[in-house]
């Protein structure tokens, strides 16, 4: 208490800091030598200059020199202040305010003065309700950023609010700047506000009451879905393992029947040197009777001689290898991996469609790749003058002319193709393109493949979505209807497609992602990637995306 009460002797009673550069008057007083200038240049056309604290009064103005001696205290209590700042009062807790004029240990605030722009404790508050001068200023509840509530044109306190402008405003803004405006006292203004911000905060509560339902909701069905996911997975290792098993087995069997007929042969074979080997005895026995001199002995066995020799029909086969059985396993090899990807096709598109939310509208590339999936061109329906490459991932113009066989799914007029799959959910690609010009598009699987009218061309039906992308610029084309995009493109396209939303983007991708179009419509059936070649050196690439 000795210490406070030694700063508040240091302290001007004009700015209530400690001392700066400190002068005494005639009656005794100290000041700051700024402060006391400050204020009889004030009253100077009064003729009289008095002390601030006692009233009395000097003529001529004195002269003030600085007093070293109180200067020399002034600077050590400064200096213990600085340590005093460091420590905090064990009452105070953070985010508390701290008095501005404790010098030792700091103590919490309970007031805040506007005028001073200071914080005080119990202690330096008092000389606000003891001295005249003090009475006057505006408190209030201990505050931190006090010149904030400070109007920066008139340093009053800013006790207004102009709805007009909506901002917080003094009583001299309200006839000065804001004039005339809609003003009413903060403290009405507060009270219409806190009624608005409570009818807010009911809406937040009644959204976190719907989302916390929703997230029971979706807690529950992500729940049912992996149980229904495992079962699942279950069903399908166990049809994997038993197809496999199935095939296992034919290759076994395959294999047995290769080595029959490779024993059957080797047993022929033995057969046929047996006989030999038994001809060339009997050979050798039928000489060594022609050459006896025994005629008893060569009539008694010449008898055994006399009967033809077994002499079976056997002819060699000219086909001595397994082509046809190689064609056949290729042929069968090409019929499963048909039908694989057909039903493959089926089970991936189904396995898409289990989705218990709609996806959200990405806003970066990282997002939209997590919805990346790998394309692929069908070269069934690849107009004859395309051709396909990379896993049917890439396809341009063919520099030479060839034969191909007509299809029912084939372009035959507009230089198009198609992919593979049909998609029905969220699904993001990209593709990098050159040329002179091309058309990225994506259409049902109905579109008509024969002939130049328009329900075969991307873009000029009601069933196909095109971008036509060249190097004078983008256009966006649905059922004959073209729309100029101004937006500067780039050689790789992104495309989203959001099938249930009805949501179909396209992105030009450099060093960020810049939409170019967007559609908002109803799909009705799946949607299969296709592209347009309008000049002879275009070609496009489906990117691997990670």
């Amino acid at each position: 208490m000795e210490g406070l009460l030694d700063t508040e002797e240091f302290c001007c009673s004009i700015c209530l800091d400690l001392l700066k550069d400190p002068v005494a008057i005639p009656c005794g007083h100290s000041y700051c030598m700024e402060c006391i200038n400050d204020y009889w240049k004030k009253n100077d056309h009064l003729g009289a200059f008095s002390c601030p604290q006692c009233g009395q009064t000097f003529s001529p103005r004195p002269v003030l020199n600085r007093n070293t001696i109180l200067a020399d205290m002034v600077d050590k209590l400064k200096k213990r202040e600085l340590l005093g700042n460091r420590q905090t009062c064990d009452n105070c807790v953070p985010g508390d305010v701290t008095c501005d004029f404790c010098t030792s240990i700091k103590q919490k605030a309970v007031m805040s003065c506007l005028v001073c722009l200071a914080s005080y404790c119990q202690n330096h508050l008092e000389a606000h309700y003891k001295s005249p001068a003090l009475k006057k200023h505006k408190l209030i509840e201990a505050s931190v950023n006090l010149q904030e509530k400070i109007c920066p044109h008139h340093d009053k306190y800013l006790e207004m609010y102009c709805r007009t402008d909506q901002q917080c405003i003094c009583l001299l803004c309200v006839m000065d700047d804001h004039k005339g405006h809609d003003a009413v006292t903060a403290a009405v203004e507060i009270t219409k506000k806190q009624k608005e911000l409570g009818m807010t905060r009911q809406k937040y509560k009644l959204k976190i009451h719907t989302k916390e339902k929703d997230l029971l909701e979706l807690k529950q069905a992500v729940d049912a879905l992996k149980s229904s996911a495992q079962i699942a997975m279950e069903n399908g290792e166990q049809i994997f393992t038993e197809l496999m098993q199935s095939i296992e087995r034919r290759k076994s069997k395959f294999r047995d029947l290769i080595r029959d007929q490779e024993t059957a042969a080797e047993s022929m074979l033995q057969t046929l040197e047996q006989e030999i080997t038994e001809l060339k005895q009997r050979d050798h026995e039928l000489e060594m009777l022609l050459k006896s001199e025994d005629h008893v002995h060569v009539l008694q066995n010449c008898h055994s001689f006399s009967s033809g020799l077994p002499d079976p029909p056997f002819t060699v086969a000219t086909l001595s290898d397994f082509s046809k059985v190689n064609d056949a396993i290729s042929a069968l090899k090409k019929k499963l991996e048909g039908v694989l990807k057909g039903e493959w096709l089926r089970i991936y598109q189904a396995a898409r469609s289990m989705k218990i939310i709609h996806c959200t509208v990405p806003k970066i590339r990282s997002e939209f790749l997590h919805h990346s999936c790998p394309l692929q061109l069908n070269p069934l329906t690849a107009h004859k003058d395309l051709s396909l490459s990379k896993g049917n991932r890439e396809v341009a113009i063919r520099s030479r002319v060839q034969s191909c066989p007509d299809h029912p799914e084939r372009f035959d007029y507009w230089c198009q193709v198609l992919g593979t799959e049909g998609l029905t959910g969220c699904s993001y690609w990209e593709v990098q393109w050159s040329g002179m010009g091309i058309n990225i598009a994506v259409a049902y699987k109905n579109i008509a493949r024969k002939g130049e009218s328009g329900e075969a061309h991307f873009g000029h039906n009601d069933k196909s979505w095109s971008l036509f992308c060249c190097r004078k610029g983008y256009a966006f084309w649905h059922n004959r209807i073209v729309s100029k995009i101004s937006e500067p493109g780039s050689s790789k396209i992104g495309v989203y497609l959001d099938h249930r939303a009805g949501t179909l983007a396209f992105y030009s991708i450099d060093d960020s992602m810049t939409l170019l179009h967007r559609v908002h419509t109803t799909f009705t059936q799946p949607l299969y990637p296709g592209f347009e070649f309008s000049c002879y050196d275009a070609s496009v690439v489906l990117c691997q995306l990670e």
